[in-house]
This record gives C-alpha cells, structure tokens and sequence, in this order.
C-alpha cells in the first residue's frame, strides 16, 4: 500500500491508545521500552516461516487479533509493508523463550522452538488494548522472556462434577493466555468414570452416571472423539494434557460397572457423596490387572503426552486384607504387608506404562512401601512427603499449597502470589528433581456454575509465581490483574473476587418478631441474590435482593447469585418450618463442635439442611454425645418430636446409636417418651439422612424437652479413620 494512503487511512481512523507491556501476565523476564509505537491495522501482514506449527501459530495469531480487536489482518510473504514477522532464532537461549520487539516499522517475535514462538504471541496479544478498533499503537518495547519451571498447570476434577466440553475448552483457552502448559485432567474416581473405554462400556453406561440423594440421575463422559478433539485443541495452544485413571483406590465407579474387580466381587452402586470408598482394585486377581492393562491402552491412545497420572492415593487396604488372592500375592512376591502390596501394584503398573513410552505420575502416596524413583511424585501432604521423592531420587510436583477448592478467603488471590512452594529445605540441592507446580480444583462442591469463579484470578497469581517468581511486587501484579479483566468480562469469563467468596450467607430467626433473615456477604457489589420461596430453581427473572431478605412465613427458600445475568453458584435452600420449638431457649451439655455448631440455637431456628453437613445449618459433636434440654416457656401441649441425623461414613460422620426424648415440669424430674435404638453400620458408605420421630396417639404436655443421641464412638477397625472418634450430626429439633 503506498505510503500515503496509510497516512490517509491513520487520518481517518484514528489510532486507540498505546498499548504498553505493563499489563502483561505473567510478567517477563526482561522488558525494555523503546520509543514511539507500532501501528496495527489492516494494512499490516504476519510473517511466518513455511513450517506447519509456525504457519499454524500465524493463523492463530490472526484469529486472535480479530477477535480481540476486529482487525483483520493477512498472512503472507515478507514485504516492505509493516508486518509481525515471526521467526526461528537460536541465539533466543532457553527452553519455552521468546524475544518480542516491537518498533515504528515491525514487530518481531523470535525463538529458537515453536513453544517460544507460541508463548511470545500470546505476550503479543496481552499488549493490544481492550476492544474493536479500526487501528491501535502498540507502544515500542523490547521483552526477553522465558519461563523458570517446566511444569505449570492446573488439576481439573470431571469425576466429581462432570465439566462440558465447551467449558473444558474455555480454560484451555485461559490457561494457555496466561501461559501455563499442563492441563492435568481427573477423569476417573469413586463418583464417576468419564472417558470412553471401547472395550469396556459399562465403565459408561453405569460409572459414568449416579442417583443423586433428591432421586436425580446426574453425570456424563467424553467420548474418544470428545477426547481427540480436546487434546488437538490444546496441543494448538501449547496445552499438554495429562490424564488421570486413579488406581488402587477411588474406584468405586468401575466397580459398580464391574463388580469383579474389587476382591469382594459384591455389586455396589457408583457413590453420589464425598470421602474415602473401601471398594479398590483387587491386587491378588489378574483380572484386575487385564482390565487396567486395557484401560490403559486406550488412554495411551487418545493422548500423546509423555505422562499418564494414577492417583494411587488415599488406599483403604482392608479389602486386600482380608482377600485369600491378596494374601497369596504377598506371600508370593514376598511382600511385608498391604502397604508393600501396595508399592508393588503401583511398580507393575509402571511397567506397563514404560512399555508403552509413558512416565507415571501418582500422587505422594506412591511412595508408601516404596517407589520407583522413575516415578514422578505429585505432593500435596507437605514437606516431609516431598523430602522422601527427593531422597529417592524422584522428580517432583508441588500441589499442596494451591488447592483451589480452599474457599477463596481463606486462600486469597494474594496467598497464592505470595506463596514460594519450594522455599523448604526439603528442596535445598534438589532443585533438578523440581519441575514445577500445578493447582488442582477438587469438585466436590465445584460444578460447571462455580468453576471458573474458583479459578480465576487465583490461577492467574500461580501463572506469575511459576513462570517469574522473582515477580514479587503484589500491588504491581494487582494493577496488571486488573488491565485483565476487561477481556475477561468480553469473554464471559465468570472469575470469582480476589480475596473473599463469592456469597456467605447466615440465617437467623428471631422469635419476637416471627421472622427469619437471611443475610449475604457478597464478594462483588453487583452481584444480584435471584430466589423463589416455593422451592423452585431461581432464574435471573425471579425476584432479587443485596445483602438482607426478610421473611414472615415458612417457605422453601432457594437463593442463587446471579453476575451480569449469568448464575455464578448452585442454588442455597433454604426450608424453613413453623414449630413449637422456634427460638426457644436451649442448653447443651457438651458444646457442639465451633467448626459445626453455627449459632446457639441452630436447633430452633425452624431451618432444615440439606445433605451437606457443611452447609452452616447442621450441628456437630466429634466423640461425644448429644445432650440439649429446650425450655418450651410455658408447659406446651405438643403431638410429635422430629430430628434427623446424618450418615456419611466417607467423612467420619456416622448415625447415632440411640435417640432418646424425655419431658419434665420441673427440669429435674424426666419422663421418658421414647428411646429409639439405632443399627448404625459404619462401612456403610452411602449418604442417608435417619428421621428420628416421635408420635402421641393424644397431646403431651410439658415444659422442658430433652434430647439425646449417642455418639457412635471410635471408628472400627477397617475403616477409613479406624481409631479417630466419629462425628454426630443433627439440624434441627421440630416440635409440633
């Protein structure tokens, strides 16, 4: 184009502000500002060498800058026109480095690897300002730049909660913005199988699907083309994905396909709660080993990458413990005891893994009984744990301190920026062992609603910390941070806030007034609280309130916050229920546990929890019994006494052993009115909530009521938690 139809062209389209570099995450290396600024229209060609990664990067580029900024601009040979030249350069030393330059007459990507090259364009991309326009200048710069750890990534759990395709995709996307490079991606556990195995369908025709406690059917898998095309689509964005079979353990779902491969061969149902399931892989069977061998295959098939994670942690053992095939596999191989046992499953499984060209990956469990020092340890139970890899010679992945499903206030935008995992002296002379750290997001309480909101901004604190962590200035960071969020809210990324949760809600009743309230800490001001009170899912056309609603009548309250018409979390219900004892006085003889116990009187404050003893409504002791005795104020006639009590034997929570109600006159003198024993089975790891009821053929009347339920005790041997004292929970005492 000849030189005066640009001068033209920049006459009638005015250029958008200067980009600069200060806003690029994470921040580089090296960054030198230049004089004057690049003009970037539609004029100008992208320049890439004949190769098809580099040609590919180009396009990618291309698409990128349109969408960005809605310029279009072309790929072609080198000319004398302004152009964005990417080239191969081995003088650019380091793995994953880039040199950018940006002057008057040309940008200048350069790399001695596609990945630089790659990682250099997504740098390029961070400095064009928000929004479509005709023309922009990118201000003059030089940066020099490459990353200090090889492994950075973040753990997506689909097993627990399955994740969309579409959604998947998206934080490939963002992950590769911000230029972390491993998607380590959890797609088997006890509540869910969610890869396609073609030699085996049930593992998706029943694993992949679970009843949940409301009745509902829930869950989902990836096909293999799902899969292929997920793995193409990250591999374009320098995105490797690591995928995780878990095994021993946290293999319930396969187990409720096929029944066989648990040493018990007994049928069971794929789990719809959280904790730890007995149900594992038999060791002492083949057939265990056949189906993992084939299962393995297939995964090694659909993903290139050089590594395929197996969990291998939290390994309840009873069952090869009292399993004849187990017993004879460790006399056979002359193992110690189920630990050993447990080396040695996970030693065979490399095996296979090696024969196939691929590492393992397991979590630090691995190393119980011993580990292969090939092995790569993924640690998450602290220093000590890693000490041992080091010592054995294992490379390592640090995980432990960036568990994004940590509520976001209590590990803050700023936690994760300041947190330096490698400071032990664990590490000290290992530093070669290291490659790096990831973040999982567990989900248990994560769903496709939620999920990004638990990621972001966090993982934008981790991509800094493991791509520069000599960035170390948090309101620098802070200020680049926020020069994201435009593109983030033009992408319709749901990013929760920095330093507190997204909403925090606390219900009260008071008595005088006959009133519940609800009161929400909101992490974002213009986040809109949508609720129905006839237990119906709120829209963003249902009724809305900010921090405090009031209500006057029992309903089944449901809540859910909604940001820019989007729904940021699953819904919060609340039911409340008319009943003698509301906000009457109640006194305990052993204080709830202050991690369960709400407030004083969360027995009478007529609100009923769901299945999540976690969610504020629910009362808790840890070893010992329920005592309370409520004073009714004055004698009360009353027909029935309810209260529930939960079982998730996974989270040591256990049904109580006796339920007991009593009445007085005189708060001296009792009347028993029942006393309801319980068979409580603590292997019984399915969710259930027992309704405990008392009914009189003709009224009781009484002043004070009393209440007992015996704590189950110490956990059996066998279980999870064998010897720790069980948990005792309740919701609510209804009198009516």
């Amino acid at each position: 184009m000849p030189r005066h139809l640009v001068a033209l062209l920049l006459l009638a389209f005015p250029l958008c502000t200067q980009a600069t570099a200060t806003g690029v995450i994470p921040q580089p290396e090296r960054i030198e500002a230049g004089r004057g600024s690049f003009a970037l229209g539609p004029n100008v060609r992208i320049v890439a060498p004949a190769d098809r990664r580099a040609q590919e990067i180009a396009a990618f580029l291309r698409d990128g800058i349109r969408e960005d900024s809605g310029i279009a601009l072309r790929i072609g040979a080198a000319t004398r026109q302004p152009r964005i030249e990417l080239r191969t350069d081995p003088s650019v030393q380091g793995e994953e480095a880039y040199r950018l330059t940006v002057t008057p007459q040309r940008v200048e990507i350069a790399s001695a690897d596609d990945r630089g090259l790659f990682w250099g364009v997504q740098t390029l991309r961070q400095l064009l300002p928000p929004g479509h326009h005709a023309t922009l200048a990118i201000a003059a710069v030089r940066i020099d730049d490459a990353p200090r750890y090889a492994w950075r990534g973040v753990m997506l759990d689909a097993a627990r909660h399955f994740i969309p395709v579409a959604l998947v995709k998206q934080q490939i996307d963002l992950l590769s913005r911000y230029k972390l490079n491993v998607l380590h991606w959890h797609l088997t556990d006890d509540q869910g199988w969610r890869i396609e195995i073609r030699k085996y369908p049930r593992l998706t025709s029943v694993g992949a699907w679970r009843t949940e406690a409301d009745g509902s059917r829930s869950g989902g898998f990836y096909t293999r083309q799902d899969i292929r095309d997920i793995v193409e689509y990250a591999r374009q964005r320098n995105v490797m994905i690591v995928p995780e079979i878990e095994m021993p353990g946290h293999a319930s779902a396969a187990v409720a396909a096929y029944p066989s491969l648990s040493c018990p061969q007994q049928p069971i149902v794929v789990p719809a709660t959280w904790g730890v399931f007995t149900d594992i892989y038999c060791a002492g069977d083949e057939a265990s080993f056949t189906f993992l061998h084939d299962v393995l295959s297939e995964v090694a098939e659909l993903f290139p990458a050089p590594y395929i994670h197996i969990g291998g942690d939290e390994v309840p053992k009873q069952q090869w413990a009292q399993s004849a095939s187990s017993q004879q596999r460790m006399r056979d191989e002359h193992l110690a005891g189920v630990d050993a046992l447990q080396s040695w499953f996970v030693q065979r499984i490399q095996r296979d893994l090696e024969a196939r060209g691929k590492t393992l990956v397991g979590w630090d469990e691995i190393l119980e009984g011993g580990a292969d020092r090939n092995a790569i340890v993924e640690m998450w139970r602290g220093d000590a744990e890693a000490a041992k890899a080091l010592a054995n010679g294992n490379r390592l992945i640090v995980a432990g301190p960036f568990y994004l499903d940590t509520p976001i206030e209590e590990l803050t935008t700023q936690d994760i920026y300041r947190i330096n995992p490698f400071a032990s002296p664990a590490f000290a002379g290992h530093q070669d062992q290291v490659l790096g750290a990831e973040a999982p997001l567990w989900s248990e309480y994560v769903t496709p609603r939620n999920l990004e909101a638990m990621l972001y901004p966090r993982v934008i604190a981790l991509a800094e910390r493991l791509w520069n962590p000599d960035a170390n200035d948090y309101a620098d960071f802070q200020q680049r941070l926020r020069t994201q969020y435009p593109w983030l809210d033009a992408q319709h990324i749901a990013y929760g806030p920095e330093d507190r949760d997204l909403v925090d809600y606390k219900l009260d009743y008071n008595p005088l007034q006959h009133r519940w309230r609800v009161r929400a800490a909101r992490g974002f001001d213009d986040i809109a609280l949508h609720y129905t009170v006839d237990g119906s899912e709120p829209t963003s056309q249902s009724p809305a309130f900010g921090d405090v609603l009031d209500r006057y009548v029992p309903a089944t309250l449901k809540i859910a916050p909604f940001r820019h018409g989007v729904p940021y979390l699953p819904s919060q219900t609340f039911q409340s229920v008319d009943n003698k004892a509301l906000g009457k006085p109640i006194n305990y003889l052993t204080a709830p546990d202050p991690h369960y116990a709400g407030t004083a009187t969360q027995l009478v404050d007529g609100v009923i929890g769901d299945d999540d003893f976690n969610d504020g409504l629910w009362v808790g002791w840890r070893g010992s019994d329920l005592d309370a005795t409520l004073d009714l104020q004055p004698v009360t006639p009353f027909h029935t006494i309810q209260m529930r009590f939960l079982q998730q034997s996974g989270s040591w929570a256990l049904l109580p052993r006796r339920v007991t109600f009593a009445v007085s006159d005189d708060g001296k003198t009792w009347r028993t009115l029942q006393s309801t024993p319980i068979a409580v089975d603590p292997m019984d790891l399915r969710a259930m909530i027992r309704t405990v009821r008392f009914e009189a053929a003709t009224p009781v009347t009484a002043r004070y009521l009393r209440v007992t339920a015996q704590n189950y005790g110490v956990l059996p041997p066998g279980h999870e938690g064998a010897g720790k004292p069980a948990h005792l929970f309740t919701d609510e005492i209804l009198v009516q």
